[in-house]
């Protein structure tokens, strides 16, 4: 929460992947430098619609709804978002 007041992170983005696999992906996936291209976030798309990603195909998948909410970055989704992060915060429903 301080790097979001700080302004080095958002609310809603990207959350930052696992160095392991960076540079990785970057090579292998030609998208994958467009989500580098807005602020990491405490929450996101992908953390509110996919389940925890601990091997390269599912941060490939991962990469999936992160490049869906570069393309569609609106006030209404990330109110969306942050309402989803709630309620599975609240509820205990993550993935």
């Amino acid at each position: 929460l301080l790097n979001v007041l700080k302004g080095d992170m958002s609310l809603v983005g990207p959350r930052p992947d696992i160095e392991l696999f960076v540079n990785e992906l970057d090579k292998e996936v030609p998208a994958y430098s467009y989500r580098l291209m807005v602020k990491p976030g405490l929450t996101g798309w992908a953390q509110v619609m996919y389940k925890y990603s601990s091997t390269k195909d599912e941060f490939i998948e991962k990469l999936r709804y992160d490049l869906y909410y570069i393309k569609n970055m609106s006030m209404m989704l990330d109110l969306l978002i942050l309402l989803k992060t709630v309620r599975i915060v609240l509820l205990s429903k993550g993935h």
